[in-house]
């Protein structure tokens, strides 16, 4: 087998996620996530898609990914992210990604009030 497709399959990472953000907001989080990182990401030839590049990380000469948002899916309000990459350390990388932005949308939506409430007691 070829030695680059063999690392390819050991290092690949795919997730997907439900969140409760507007998918441009889950795409910049994670244009900002990744440039932190050293990676290059931005939006793709498709819309609500992105790019990832990176340099080489162990046997492979550069690492590539894609992330992928859809909006209102199951229900409105609700976006489902898709995570796909290689490579030795953009995997963990991007592992690390799903998590953080999971944390993202559940304090965002833990910082919305419930019907119309604000925080404030009444005495």
């Amino acid at each position: 087998m070829n030695p680059h497709a063999e690392e390819m399959r050991r290092t690949a990472f795919q997730k997907s996620a439900v969140l409760k953000i507007p998918p441009a907001d889950a795409l910049q989080f994670a244009i900002a996530y990744l440039k932190e990182r050293g990676y290059r990401a931005g939006p793709a030839g498709r819309p609500n898609q992105l790019f990832v590049l990176g340099g080489a990380e162990g046997r492979l000469p550069r690492v590539t990914g894609e992330i992928a948002a859809r909006a209102n899916v199951g229900k409105a309000g609700t976006t489902l992210l898709t995570v796909d990459g290689c490579g030795e350390r953009l995997g963990p990388t991007l592992r690390d990604l799903v998590l953080a932005i999971r944390a993202e949308s559940k304090a965002r939506t833990s910082a919305i009030p419930v019907n119309g409430a604000t925080g404030q007691v009444d005495n």
